[in-house]
């Protein structure tokens, strides 16, 4: 049974003496630090009193939030097929702890650090039949023990992007011994079934399932009202809606929103910062002055639609993209990576992004698809891309609502994923001896 290394212990020691430090410049780091600390204590406790030994019981894992909506679509599907099972769900990002405590789950918490001694204790306490990570988020110490027990561990909408850390030295050599304990693994498209062949998982053990992703984003759709406020911040006026931006992102949105105000005085530009803070929104009414555009309206401000809206709240970015008549995803010009772009091609709009996209396959398949635009270059040569394509789009209603039904049909091809995943994980379930 694989173990991990002495050298992959003293690289979690490390890490978990600089936290503390580390976080005194990063808050998200230190949030997390923070409440990561009593973790394992609360689980135990919960484990004393709400453990029905009797009951089969399947730890998820997910990282942040996007792994943990993947999460969701796959438990919800899972609940329906093994409905006597128990469900704990841990996270990692401090970003995830609001999802978390609205799942359908019997408890949830951070995940403690990878060390053997947190790893042993919540194994007894809580006793699973099945740990679940989700994405790429497995921890070596905590799986290599799981299956030492006898414990299945999974992988669900399994992906491995080509320029992924873990593909390289050390990372490599460090994780294998975690991902060679996986019993069975959900790959999302063949390219990731092979990449997770070169991190350690058995290649017998994969099966290509597709991305749970889709499901989820297409239920949160489904879910909001026709009647939501939301929705009527578009007014009737063709209207962008960025999505989780960034600084950089920012100034190619304002720059080309300011051009095109001089040609088309009834488009409307929706900002949705992915990180809404004082300062962050602050600059962006900064940089909108410095344009000659007038103030951003906040839209805790209460008053409707207007030609240029800062969004000062999180949590509804799914809902907005319904507002808009075309969208913008932000993170493709810096190193964050580039967002979701499922959410507003659910809504049946166009898409457009920067161009750091490629480690993004749900970007690949909706520009394939002939459903979305990438930027060139950046700054002023990304602004006139930007121009031309929201333009284009102005222009031609009929060519954008063409690209919105051929990004709605993307997201349709993709449902199904986390059903297939589910019944992967209850046939794992159902392999294991008979609880007493």
């Amino acid at each position: 049974m694989p173990s991990t290394s002495w050298s992959y212990r003293a690289a979690v020691r490390l890490g978990v003496a600089l936290a503390p430090v580390l976080g005194l410049v990063d808050r998200k780091m230190g949030d997390g630090h923070r409440r990561r600390r009593g973790a394992a204590d609360r689980l135990a406790w919960w484990a004393t009193s709400g453990r029905e030994r009797a009951r089969p019981l399947v730890w998820f894992h997910a990282a942040s939030v996007g792994e943990g909506r993947q999460a969701e679509s796959v438990l919800l599907e899972l609940r329906r097929l093994v409905p006597a099972c128990q469900v704990v769900y841990t996270h990692f990002s401090p970003s995830a702890e609001p999802l978390a405590r609205r799942l359908e789950v019997d408890a949830a918490d951070y995940l403690p650090y990878d060390r053997p001694a947190s790893a042993e204790r919540l194994l007894d306490a809580l006793a699973p039949d099945l740990l679940v990570f989700v994405k790429l988020d497995l921890w070596p110490e905590l799986a290599t023990r799981a299956a030492a027990r006898g414990t299945g561990v999974a992988l669900v909408a399994a992906t491995v992007s080509p320029g992924s850390g873990r593909l390289r030295w050390p990372a490599r050599d460090l994780l294998r011994p975690g991902y060679a304990s996986v019993g069975a693994a959900g790959a999302i498209a063949g390219a990731d079934a092979e990449r997770l062949v070169s991190v350690g998982v058995p290649a017998d053990r994969i099966r290509v399932l597709g991305d749970p992703r889709f499901d989820s984003v297409a239920a949160r759709v489904a879910a909001v009202a026709p009647d939501d406020p939301l929705l009527r911040l578009g007014g009737g006026a063709p209207t962008l809606v960025a999505g989780s931006t960034w600084g950089p992102d920012e100034a190619v949105l304002l720059g080309a929103f300011a051009r095109l105000r001089a040609r088309h005085a009834d488009a409307r530009l929706v900002l949705v910062p992915h990180e809404p803070t004082p300062d962050h929104l602050v600059a962006i009414d900064r940089r909108a002055a410095a344009l000659g555009l007038r103030a951003p309206i906040r839209l805790s401000a209460g008053e409707g639609p207007a030609p240029l809206l800062s969004v000062d709240r999180v949590g509804i970015l799914a809902t907005l993209y319904g507002a808009g008549t075309m969208a913008y995803v932000g993170g493709g010009f810096g190193r964050a990576g580039l967002h979701s772009v499922l959410e507003p091609a659910a809504w049946g709009v166009p898409v457009a992004f920067g161009p750091r996209w490629r480690d993004s396959r749900d970007a690949a398949l909706l520009l394939e698809a002939g459903a979305a635009a990438s930027l060139a270059g950046a700054g002023e040569a990304a602004i006139a891309s930007l121009v031309e394509v929201w333009e284009g789009w102005l222009t031609g209603e009929e060519q954008r609502r063409a690209q919105g039904a051929r990004a709605r049909a993307v997201v349709a091809d993709g449902l199904g994923a986390a059903r297939r995943s589910a019944e992967m994980l209850a046939g794992l379930i159902s392999s294991r001896c008979p609880r007493t």
